[in-house]
């Protein structure tokens, strides 16, 4: 009896195609291909399930063109490539890796806000062209982190963890905005107080975003959000691209309206805005807040439990639209 077939659209560890060999025909993109739309929907022929990174668009025109797909199984905690309401229409499921980034991200959240506020990459950028040839006394002055305010748009898993460690470890003053408040016990563990929008960007030192990306969160912070910040603050963005204006960011950075800022994501990424490569109040990096080999293999790991869960077993476990196991 022949092996349902699945399509693995990104290189990923061997032993992530060696376990889904296990139950499946598979067909993996281990030269790491930057594979076009159609060529895409062209390796997905036949196939019933793929795996993917975040980078593959799933949306009506793709899944029109494949018929035989049930399962999208996304090795991230966002899910913005999916056209959920498409593959709902569909019959294909999607699902995503959360929880098992959160720690790690929540880290690398906080090393991100570090290099920014201390001007970490910028003094280094200085040191290594030669620069460095006497110590001043204001010589690439940052800003404080203990004892700052720290504000986060989004607390989710992610945002709690970003909170933890700055209320539990810098002593920092944690203001925090979503869509709904946490409950009071949360907001006790996390040692956060609920703020409006507006009261956020004005008081906050440092400002993290964390939010999923929407339609609705598009341009979450753009210039006029960026014109309540102190001139001293930072922002941080780990969430999604679109979630910042990079274009008005970049003006804001340049005439110093605000101090500095650290971003993980951006608009049309792996395209980075432009004006963002010529400032220097600025810390870039390329989508990695997850990278570390351990969360990375259990991402892979809940993606690989998710295909096997649904084509196998018909149970999977972090569906991202759950109306299409409802019964017909």
């Amino acid at each position: 009896m022949s092996k349902p077939k699945v399509l693995v659209a990104r290189a990923i560890f061997p032993e992530t195609i060696d376990r889904l060999a296990q139950h499946f025909e598979v067909e993996s993109n281990q030269a790491d291909e930057a594979w076009s739309k159609a060529q895409l929907i062209g390796k997905l022929q036949g196939k019933v399930g793929v795996f993917t990174t975040g980078s593959e668009r799933i949306d009506a025109e793709l899944l029109d063109a494949c018929p035989d797909l049930k399962i999208c199984a996304n090795m991230a905690v966002g899910y913005n490539n999916f056209d959920t309401d498409a593959m709902t229409a569909h019959g294909v499921l999607g699902t995503n890796a959360p929880d098992v980034l959160t720690e790690t991200t929540a880290d690398f959240g906080f090393a991100l806000l570090m290099a920014t506020a201390r001007r970490i990459a910028e003094s280094e950028h200085f040191l290594r062209a030669g620069k460095w040839q006497k110590w001043a006394y204001d010589m690439f002055s940052g800003s404080d982190i203990h004892g700052s305010t720290l504000g986060i748009i989004g607390m989710g898993r992610i945002g709690q963890g970003i909170a933890k460690r700055g209320a539990h470890g810098f002593g920092m003053k944690v203001i925090y905005h979503n869509r709904s408040r946490l409950d009071a016990a949360l907001e006790a563990e996390c040692k956060a107080s609920y703020v409006g929008k507006e009261e956020l960007l004005k008081t906050a030192d440092h400002v993290v975003l964390v939010v999923p990306y929407t339609p609705a969160s598009h341009h979450t912070i753009g210039a006029a959000e960026i014109a309540l910040m102190k001139p001293t603050a930072t922002l941080i963005n780990i969430a999604r691209g679109g979630i910042v204006d990079d274009a008005a960011l970049a003006v804001a950075l340049r005439e110093r309206r605000i101090a500095a800022a650290g971003l993980d994501v951006f608009e049309g990424e792996p395209k980075v805005h432009p004006d963002l490569l010529t400032v220097p109040n600025v810390v870039l990096t390329p989508h990695i807040a997850s990278a570390t080999v351990p969360t990375r293999k259990a991402m892979a790991d809940l993606a690989v439990d998710n295909l096997v869960g649904y084509l196998v077993n018909g149970k999977p476990l972090t569906p991202v639209n759950p109306a299409v196991l409802a019964p017909k």
